[in-house]
């Protein structure tokens, strides 16, 4: 069986990876390291994740807003830990004009900032100071905003949509009167993202709680959920966090009271990025490109005419026609199908696999026999291949295939999920009770799973010498489950008693 990328995943993985986004024009390399051009294709799936989550978001009470890409300095310095956490990555502006000099442009000496300006890396310092000016007393509360920008993270080493120096993303921010309030939010955005990965992108994920040397800068608790690729890597998709008095303190977010005194208000921030499109590709692709959950595809059926530069090319795109209007009058998951027709002038099967590359879920070829006899020729994404190797297109009436679009986009969006949960499931273990074994885990297979381990959460040192021994296994602690057992045994890495369990793995 011949497949359409020059390198498979097990061969190599992560050349596969850039394979996969090269070969769906999903991106390319912008000329600043660390940037990306997000192509039509990769920025329509974008758009559609924006859209689906943009609407659950708004769904639970929040309101879109913007705040600016450029935040002074001073911000940052008023919370000593959040801006350690950034220090390293913040791209900062010191001038404001180019002079020529030795032929050359130059920073103009004379047009220094009296203030340097961080190029937004995460909003929470400046919105907090929006705050400060909005919160004055508890008729204010609660604050529920979300915005959709870009932020950057000068990163050393990149790798397209999973870890760049600019990436899109929304982060939403709220300040609450009680910690009890913003707990329940930063719980109802996990469940969000939950709900949102698995629902719509087919991505199957576990949620729960950061360990403390995994948590947000200035966070009291972190929140993630993890996706597994196909490689056994974990990807943190999504986060929220709850930062109590953190910011508030630092930026002055105060409030009077129902009895008249003054309280600091209780922050959480929350966020997905385009980081999500690189774990729809690690999770979802094959050896033949992208698969596309059809919830997020730009286009859900691709109708490919075989024109010959014949008589009969305009009946053929008469009738392509047609059924791509016929398709887009139908409803799938309470929206219009999207279909498209793919008149550009190269040869039938050129556009086919071209289409099959970028992962659309559905590809009807449609030639003059077609026409004649009322049919179509259907490839489904999820299953390419027959048993016997070969693409499986199967010739379907016309009429039946538009009666029953809609139910096969679902069933390609459930298979998906149900590929990638059997994967999620079958590769977690949880029996491991020590540290040879755990070291024995990742070492026995080129892409083990994840670990399910007995926790006892330690801190300080403690905590510090198990980073360490993890960190020369090349592994990571990624969450502690909210619906895992209860802890009954030893904690893997101290022998104290357990708490609870922690999952281990390697990561991206």
């Amino acid at each position: 069986m011949k497949h359409a990328l020059n390198v498979t995943r097990e061969k190599d993985f992560a050349a596969w990876y850039q394979a996969v986004i090269t070969e769906a024009d999903m991106a390319e390399e912008s000329g600043v390291r660390g940037c990306m051009v997000i192509r039509p294709w990769g920025y329509g799936i974008w758009e559609r994740i924006q859209k689906l989550l943009d609407e659950r978001i708004k769904q639970t009470g929040h309101e879109n807003c913007y705040f600016p890409l450029f935040i002074p300095l001073s911000y940052f310095e008023k919370e000593a830990e959040h801006v350690d956490g950034f220090a390293k990555e913040m791209a900062v502006v010191t001038h404001h004009r180019l002079i020529q000099k030795d032929g050359k442009m130059v920073p103009d000496p004379d047009a220094k900032l009296e203030e340097p300006l961080v190029v937004r890396p995460t909003s929470e310092t400046v919105i907090g100071a929006a705050f400060s000016r909005w919160v004055q007393s508890w008729r204010d509360l609660p604050v529920l905003i979300n915005q959709w920008a870009n932020v950057v993270r000068w990163e050393m080493r990149t790798r397209m949509f999973l870890r760049t120096s600019e990436f899109l993303w929304q982060e939403g921010h709220t300040a609450h009167a009680t910690v009890d309030e913003a707990m329940e939010e930063t719980m109802k955005m996990l469940e969000v993202y939950r709900s949102f990965a698995e629902e719509c992108v087919a991505l199957p994920v576990v949620a729960g709680e950061k360990p403390e040397n995994e948590r947000f800068p200035g966070a009291v608790a972190t929140y993630s959920i993890e996706a597994m690729m196909q490689d056994g890597k974990a990807l943190q998709a999504g986060t929220s966090h709850f930062l109590g008095t953190t910011f508030s303190s630092a930026q002055n977010i105060k409030f009077q009271n129902a009895e008249g005194q003054q309280e600091l208000a209780q922050t959480t921030s929350w966020g997905m990025s385009t980081r999500m499109i690189g774990g729809l590709i690690m999770v979802h692709g094959d050896d033949d490109g992208l698969r596309v959950p059809p919830r997020v595809a730009p286009y859900q059926v691709v109708v490919v005419p075989m024109l010959r530069d014949t008589d009969e090319d305009a009946a053929i795109v008469d009738y392509c026609t047609d059924l791509v209007n016929q398709l887009n009058a139908l409803d799938v998951y309470r929206e219009p199908v999207r279909a498209l027709l793919d008149k550009r002038p190269s040869k039938a099967a050129t556009k086919r696999w071209s289409w099959v590359k970028k992962g659309a879920p559905i590809v009807i070829e449609v030639g003059g026999r077609d026409v004649a006899g009322g049919n179509v020729s259907v490839i489904r994404r999820d299953r390419l291949y027959r048993e016997d190797g070969k693409l499986d297109s199967q010739i379907v009436a016309k009429g039946d295939f538009v009666g029953g679009a809609a139910a096969m986009l679902q069933d390609i969006q459930e298979s998906l999920f149900a590929d990638a949960k059997a994967r999620l499931d079958g590769n977690i273990d949880r029996s491991i009770s020590d540290l040879d074994a755990l070291k024995a885990y990742f070492k026995a297979s080129k892409n083990p799973g994840w670990a399910l381990v007995q926790w006892a959460s330690p801190t300080g040192e403690a905590l510090d010498k198990v980073v360490q021994w993890l960190k020369g296994e090349k592994l990571t602690l990624r969450n502690v489950p909210t619906d895992a057992d209860a802890a009954d045994g030893a904690c893997v890495f101290t022998g104290g008693a357990a708490v609870e369990r922690v999952l281990v793995g390697r990561s991206y």
